[in-house]
């Protein structure tokens, strides 16, 4: 059978170009807006041990694209593996015949001398049958696991998002002594805060919030809006999607995953809440019902090609 080269295509990029809806005292406005790349990176090691070669896959982690070879060695050293260069003889991209590069599964051959028991890595043990891990496979496996687009609505004044830091902030306690971390603040659609939690770790904050509703039986929280401290990224809104949360409000930035997982089930999310405004990345109609008359700046910027 003739052997098919691998299908290539171009690395990905640290940045993604995207259409937004920016609000700003009042007015609204059409334009592009520049997001941090972010894309799932598997390391896969092989070793071998007893003379036979081995592999393993062993962590998958949500990245920025680029330097994802020190990545993969740097986690390697983090975890005890490698202790300097000459443990690594090879670091590559995963190439498999037939199957597209995606460039999101980087390979490490170690030394055959080099003493490791693989069974400490178990804690971070992922499988996949494909090459072609991404974005877009990341997306589908969320369908399969069975999360559904989340329903219209609810309908929410700019006003009341504009104001959740402020809300949000006052009810930090721990932060307000420390200074040192991220929380995650659950409101009713009027800006009322349920709850709230902190945490040093993004994601932990919104794992302990969802945990304390679902322990509490208020799950689904589909009349409410999740407020994060920081970025949103791909994760934070995979945890939102799951608690069927309809609109999540952030102080910083998403990623370019987040706002296709939002853009695929219908959650709305915006970034950059400050108290003259956000930016809204997907599902601008939850907000006061969708966009009104757009200002002179909207029809220039629609101009404009992608």
């Amino acid at each position: 059978m003739e052997q098919v080269a691998a299908v290539l295509v171009p690395e990905p990029s640290g940045q993604v170009e995207r259409r937004v809806v920016r609000i700003r005292e009042g007015e609204w406005a059409d334009e592009w807006d520049t997001l941090a790349a972010e894309e799932p990176l598997e390391i896969r090691l092989l070793w071998w041990e007893d003379g036979q070669e081995r592999r393993k896959s062993i962590a998958v982690t949500m990245r920025t694209p680029g330097d994802d070879f020190e990545l993969a060695v740097g986690f390697l050293h983090g975890e005890g593996i490698v202790t300097n260069r000459e443990d690594v003889v090879d670091v590559a991209w995963c190439v498999e015949d037939d199957v597209p590069q995606t460039f999101n599964i980087v390979t490490i051959t170690l030394r055959p001398d080099i003493p490791f028991d693989i069974t400490r890595l178990d804690r971070h043990f992922y499988t996949t049958s494909s090459c072609g891990i991404c974005g877009k496979a990341t997306l589908e496996a969320l369908e399969i696991r069975g999360c559904e687009p989340l329903l219209p609505g609810p309908s929410v004044d700019p006003a009341i998002i504009q104001a959740l830091p402020a809300a949000l902030r006052r009810s930090q306690e721990v932060f307000e002594r420390t200074g040192g971390l991220h929380a995650a603040g659950l409101f009713d659609r009027d800006g009322n805060l349920l709850a709230l939690h902190e945490d040093v770790g993004r994601h932990n904050a919104l794992d302990k919030l969802v945990g304390t509703q679902l322990m509490a039986g208020n799950c689904p929280l589909d009349g409410c809006l999740l407020l994060l401290s920081g970025r949103a990224s791909f994760e934070l809104l995979q945890k939102a999607l799951v608690a069927r949360i309809p609109l999540v409000a952030a102080v910083g930035a998403p990623s370019s995953l987040a706002v296709s997982l939002a853009e695929s089930f219908n959650i709305t999310l915006t970034g950059f809440v400050r108290p003259d405004g956000f930016n809204v990345y997907v599902g601008a109609e939850r907000v006061m019902g969708g966009a009104p008359a757009l200002s002179p700046l909207h029809a220039r910027a629609s101009q404009v090609s992608p």
